[in-house]
């Protein structure tokens, strides 16, 4: 039997959570002051997950950089992966908000998709 503790994020308390774990199955939860607690250290213990945001290049924009981020959450050990893949990513303007920038980032089943609109150098 081991016992992790995290910081829970799932809410603004920050709560303090014991979690008591064996052969990988969580046993027990404390330390959580909203239900929410208990959802987030057993999916941070059984399978961890985050988006992403970074930047890629903008081609024809007023700046260089197009915000980006996954569409949804992807397994924790897949982000180096991901950010990896993105790096030699140029896009050309117009880009819209939503926009599909990489389909399927790294085999996770999810999109890279853009943050920001961007028309021209002179305009949005």
């Amino acid at each position: 039997m081991e016992k992790k503790n995290l910081i829970c994020i799932a809410c603004p308390l920050g709560c303090a959570l014991v979690i008591v774990v064996e052969n990988s199955a969580v046993l027990s939860v404390t330390g959580q002051k909203c239900p929410r607690g208990e959802h987030y250290a057993i999916k941070e213990i059984t399978n961890p997950t985050r988006i992403v945001t970074t930047t890629v290049t903008l081609i024809g924009g007023d700046i260089e950089r197009l915000p980006v981020k996954t569409e949804s959450e992807i397994p924790k050990d897949k982000i180096y992966d991901c950010v990896r893949a993105l790096k030699g990513i140029a896009v050309k303007t117009p880009v819209y908000v939503g926009d599909v920038i990489v389909e399927n980032i790294v085999d996770t089943g999810v999109d890279i998709v853009a943050t920001n609109t961007k028309r021209t150098r002179t305009s949005g």
